[in-house]
Parts: structure tokens; sequence; C-alpha cells
């Protein structure tokens, strides 16, 4: 008798949450990793609200992205996807991004972009694509294999 009681009050509780969650959570957000060489970026896409000052705002771990990218080809770079779609200013942006180089940081957060993009509104998807932001470039670096100097390049050979 005990354990129907706990299971009433559990179904009580859950259906007031769901109602909150018909609510419009000004929080939510899509989520996506974007990789390259040895870049990965963790995006995180809010859908910008009308009320708020700054809008179309990307933030690349904790800094506004044109001060994280000094360079405006990388900064071009991160926007292409957004661009591309024509709605650089619709959404916020914050992400985290580790490894790699500066440019291959930029085209990481370029692919994971896209890939919230398409997230949030499936019909996005065929515009990236054909722009190529939603296929990870799979160039990596090559190991070095033993007896050479570096991947490829063998030591330097002397007659005599």
């Amino acid at each position: 008798m005990v354990e129907t009681k706990t299971k009433a009050k559990i179904k009580k509780d859950k259906d007031p949450e769901k109602e909150v969650d018909a609510v419009v959570d000004p929080k939510k957000y899509w989520e996506a990793v974007g990789r390259r060489k040895s870049s990965v970026a963790r995006v995180r896409l809010f859908s910008a609200r009308p009320w708020e000052e700054e809008v179309g705002h990307i933030e690349v771990n904790g800094k506004p992205y044109k001060k994280y990218f000094v360079h405006w080809l990388q900064q071009k770079i991160v926007e292409d996807s957004l661009v591309k779609l024509k709605s650089l200013n619709r959404f916020e942006l914050t992400v985290m991004v580790s490894g790699g180089g500066i440019n291959s940081q930029a085209e990481a957060i370029r692919h994971g972009i896209a890939r919230t993009l398409v997230e949030f509104n499936a019909d996005f998807r065929k515009k990236l694509k054909r722009a190529g932001y939603i296929k990870r470039d799979p160039r990596e670096k090559e190991r070095k294999k033993p007896g050479l100097r570096s991947a490829r390049r063998a030591p330097q050979w002397a007659k005599r």
C-alpha cells in the first residue's frame, strides 16, 4: 500500500514538469562537436532572443571570436556556415575549442556550427552540405616512420 502511494505521488510530480517544459525555455540550446586535424570544438547554439542587447554574438573560450581569432581570414572561416544561410545575427554561439593550431581550430568551429545548424533545422543541411561544411575534413598529420627523418623524408644520400 505504501508503494502505490509513492508511485501515485511520483506520477503527480511528473505532470507539472511536463507543463513547465511546454513553455519555451530561454536557455534551450543545440549542441554539436566539430573536428579538424587534432582540434575539437564543442559548439552550443542558442536561438537569439530579440530583447537581448548583443544579437549574433559568438564566444570562443570565453572571448569574442574576433579577439580569439585576430586574422580576418580565420574570422571569416568561423562565420562561413552562418553567412551561407544569411543568419549571422540570428543565433548566439558559445564554443569551447582545444588542440591543434589556430587555423584548424577555426575550421573545427565551422564544422561544429554547421552541425548545430542542421540539428536546429534539418532544412539547412542541403545548403551546408553543398558548401562542404558538414563533412569532416579527414586529413591528418602522417606519422613518422622508422629509418626516415619525417613521415616520408629520407636521410640525405651521399655517394662518398
